[in-house]
Formats: C-alpha cells, structure tokens, sequence
C-alpha cells in the first residue's frame, strides 16, 4: 500500500495529537497520524487522576479529559488516522521525500511524505536496565503496566506492594494502590532526593503516610511462584551498597518506577544523531532532528515532566514542519548550546537564532536560589529551588540571542 502526503506523524499520543491539529490549522491539509495502538491519546487513558491541562487548556484535567479535548479537535480537521500501524523504517530518498514503512494488521504499507514528525513517546526501564537479580516470579511489574492494569481494566496486581523508584508514575501508582486498600510498604529511591514532582510527594505520600526510603536500593527480588520480598540495601555517596545494611522487606508484588526511556530506534536506524544526556535525537529550534526535515516532539525529543509541554512541543514542531513544506527553510548557520555548571541537560541543541525560542532542562544536582544564565545576555530566570526531577522551561527572545557572539553559547545554573 503506497500512499502520498505532505506530512506523516508517527504516534498518536499529546504531542502527535496536539502537532495533526496545529499543522492543519496551518494549512498542512495532506497529513496522516500514525498509531500502532488501536485506541489515540497515548498513555493519557489510563492516567485517571488529575494534574493534566494547567499550562496547556488553564484547566486542570484527567488524562482521559485532556485526551478528550485533543479528539474533539481532532475530529474538526481532515487528518488521516490509521491505528494499528507500526513505522518500521524511515528513510530519506535522494529528492528529500521522506518514506516510511512498516505494518497494519499484518499488512505492509508505505508512506511517502515531504516532512515527518517523530511523536513516537517512551518506553519504561526493566529490571535487567537497573541490575536487581534474583528470582523471576509472578508479581514483577513496571509501573506503566500496573496502571494500565488498575485504570483500563480493574485488576489489582498485589496486596503489599513495593515500589522500586520515586518518579512521578511511581508515587501515583503509590497513592493508586493505597486508595485501593493495599498495603504500601515502601517507596525505594537509590538517590538522596526523590525522583518525582514536588507536588506528588506531598499528595502522593505524605499524604498517604507511605515510607520514602532515600539512598537505598533494591538489589533482589525473592519468591519460588510470587514474589515474597526484595532485599533492600543502603547506598554511600557514590551509590555503592553499604556491607552490613541489608534489609529483607515482604511484599507480593514489586512495582518498577526505574525510568523512562525515548523511542529513538525508528530515528537512529535512519542515521538521527542521538545526544546521550536526554536520550532524544539532537534538534535545532525548528524541533528538526540531524535528518533534514524530521522533526521530533514529546517524550522521544525530552522525558517531560508534564504532558502540556509534550503536546507544546507537538505544536512547535508542526508549525515548523508547515513552514517547510509551504515555503522552505532558508539557510541557517546554527550556534551550538553547551552545557556549563549543573546542567545535565537542554533541548534543542542549535539554535538559528532567527526567531524566540523556548528552552526545556534539567539540573545536575539539587540547589536553592539559583539563576539560570547564558553567557553574553544579562537576562537571567530565577529558580527558588532547582532539582534534577523537575523540568526547568524558559524562553529567550531572538533579539537577546543574537546578542551572542560566540558560535558556541553556554548555559550555566549559578547561586545568586
């Protein structure tokens, strides 16, 4: 099956969602939506709690309410949907058409586009990825799963639970277990500071009276049929297990918040350059990867802290996409962010410095009173309290940027 548009959109979550409806605003009206699931919105149907749409519709949504909201205008355009389908390969052709190839319901099909975007999302952390041994019994999920489980199908995966990380999903699934009657024994983060939002610490736990082990580990799960406990241990500074702090913690069931991870293959195995920090392809302030004219947006650009940010990048990426399919790009010489003291990561990468642009980071290590700066502008954004699981976004105008010199321009986090 061969078929030909101006652009194709590779999964259907936010950020796919919210990029279909903005191109089409934009005049893009050749444009299909490629979801390798039956159903559109991504993970957001199984997010039933609330904290979704603040930034992005100024309400605070469900995930199936912000999913919702996307269908709704979604319905209005003329994009094609085709579910079921899984890109398999994309691959840029000698004239810059793009193609793309994989299979729907068994069935090969191909896709020939001037401009794709790249809405692909993540995938979560195994237990191999983090080195916990031990037994393989019935009771081991990771925390995607064991919500998925609860919300779209009512099944309760344990009684007493432990919860081996602290990332945002995690502490849900926490709560989530908690409202349901089971047992919480513990939240288990290997670093000295949880690994979730401010907010879901306090609504998730404390609220909720569920212990957070800092600066522990779980370095093995026992059980013969089920899980019967994890082996808990503390860490030192540098994260190796302290002799003689073991702990033997029961449980039935172990929920692995461990992280999450960009699906980049389809944009590596096409040649994206891949940058090591985020996980993501490298992109310019067009949200353009390596690949001219694919672009990326949501959580296979940048893990994101919230899904409002997703569906914003969503939107920048189509808004550039429309511009090069209407007009072209023009010619830029591209200046290079690098990364200065406590900053662990930044997207995009280069910047143009034709037009404003909005930065997303993350720092190092935890600090109070900073100020994040670039070299060469005075204008600096203020962070009361900066930590490395809450995503800093700010944006700078292109007339401060020109005001950089420098082909390279460095960012740091200092104390004010």
């Amino acid at each position: 099956m061969w078929e030909n548009y101006d652009l194709a959109i590779i999964g259907g979550g936010p950020a796919g969602l919210a990029s279909a409806i903005r191109a089409w605003k934009m005049g893009v009206e050749s444009i299909v939506l490629l979801e390798e699931s039956n159903f559109l919105g991504g993970v957001l149907p199984q997010c039933i709690h609330p904290g979704f749409g603040l930034h992005y519709f100024r309400e605070d949504l469900t995930g199936p309410e912000f999913a919702a909201k996307l269908l709704d205008q979604l319905k209005s355009t003329g994009v094609n949907v085709l579910s079921g389908s899984y890109a398999e390969h994309l691959e840029v052709k000698s004239g810059g058409e793009k193609e793309i190839s994989g299979y729907m319901y068994g069935r090969a099909f191909k896709v020939k586009c001037k401009a794709a975007i790249c809405a692909a999302g993540c995938r979560e952390r195994s237990r191999f990825e983090v080195n916990i041994l031990g037994d393989r019994p019935v009771g081991v999920y990771t925390a995607g799963e064991a919500q998925t489980l609860m919300d779209m199908y009512g099944v309760l995966p344990g009684s007493e639970i432990v919860v081996v990380g602290s990332g945002d999903v995690g502490l849900i699934m926490a709560r989530r277990f908690a409202l349901e009657g089971a047992d919480v024994k513990a939240v288990v983060e290997v670093m000295p500071y949880p690994g979730g939002l401010t907010r879901n610490i306090i609504q998730c736990l404390e609220d909720f009276h569920i212990p957070l082990y800092l600066s522990c580990m779980v370095t093995e799960i026992k059980g013969s049929r089920r899980v019967e406990g994890v082996k808990i241990v503390r860490v030192d500074e540098k994260l190796n297990p302290i002799h003689g702090s073991e702990n033997f913690l029961k449980c039935n069931a172990v929920i692995l918040a461990v992280g999450l991870k960009p699906r980049v293959e389809l944009l590596a195995k096409a040649g994206a350059l891949i940058d090591e920090a985020t996980g993501g392809p490298v992109v310019n302030d067009w949200l353009e990867t390596t690949i001219p004219g694919v672009f990326a947006a949501g959580n296979v650009l940048v893990i994101n802290d919230l899904v409002d940010y997703a569906a914003e990048q969503g939107e920048r990426a189509a808004e550039s996409a429309a511009k090069l399919i209407h007009e072209g790009f023009p010619t830029f010489k591209f200046k290079r962010v690098v990364l200065g003291r406590n900053v662990r990561l930044i997207v995009p990468h280069l910047i143009s410095c034709a037009q404003d642009v909005t930065f997303y980071g993350r720092v190092g290590k935890p600090e109070e009173n900073v100020q994040v700066r670039f070299e060469e502008i005075s204008r600096a954004f203020k962070l009361p309290i900066a930590r490395p699981s809450e995503m800093f976004r700010f944006k700078i105008s292109a007339d401060d940027l020109l005001k950089m010199r420098d082909e390279k321009i460095m960012v740091n986090v200092v104390k004010v």
